[in-house]
Order: C-alpha cells, then sequence, then structure tokens
C-alpha cells in the first residue's frame, strides 16, 4: 500500500517535485490551501487525512514530541534539519519511507531523517 506523505510549507518544492517523479504519493500544504496554518492545525490537518507531516521545521518536530508525551493520537512527523540534511538525502529516505512502510508504521512516531 505505502505511506502518503504531506508536505510543509518549508519543504524546498524540488524534493516534491522528484518524489513526484519518482512516483510518491504526497500532497503539499499549498496545495491544500492550509500552508498559513498554525502548527498544530496543521499536524491535525495531515492526522486528518492519515499522511505523516514531512517538515524541515523545528516547531513541528516540537509539538510532535508534546502530543507523544501527552498520548495525543497524530498521523506522524517526519523531520529532516534545514542545515543539515541535504535534499537529496531527504528524497531518498522520504522514498523508502513511503514505498516500504504502511501509514501505521509512522503514526504517533516521530522519526528522523537521514534513517
Amino acid at each position: 500500500m505505502g505511506i502518503a506523505l504531506y508536505l510543509d510549507h518549508n519543504v524546498p518544492r524540488a524534493i516534491a517535485l522528484e518524489l513526484r517523479r519518482r512516483g510518491v504519493d504526497l500532497l503539499t500544504a499549498f496545495e491544500d490551501g492550509t500552508s498559513e496554518l498554525e502548527d498544530p492545525d496543521l499536524l491535525d490537518r495531515a492526522t486528518e487525512l492519515g499522511r505523516p507531516l514531512f517538515t524541515r521545521d523545528d516547531d513541528l518536530l516540537k509539538e510532535g514530541t508534546r502530543r507523544q508525551k501527552l498520548g495525543i493520537a497524530f498521523s506522524g512527523v517526519i523531520y529532516a534539519h534545514q542545515l543539515r540534511v541535504t535534499i537529496g538525502t531527504c528524497i531518498r529516505d522520504l522514498e523508502i519511507l513511503a514505498k516500504a512502510g504502511e501509514p501505521d508504521d509512522l503514526a504517533g512516531r516521530v522519526e528522523f531523517l537521514p534513517l
């Protein structure tokens, strides 16, 4: 089945374009009209859609960790530091996660790239 991803507005367009070229199912916050939402609302939207949220924003990393501590269900956060993880590494690792995993694999988790 694979994992359908949700990309926040901090993710470079090059990542989305290359992942789509590789056949990864994804939706961006811009496409969904949610790029202006606050972080908790954005994560709620990704969860509503059943898609883990990929971000390079430290604040969303904090929100995912907060939800873990409080036991609040969410579809998962995949995080890559903007300066320490290259675009190529993000593409490679997100493709692996999306194609080899199942949605439940990331539910309630905060996953760090690189893998």
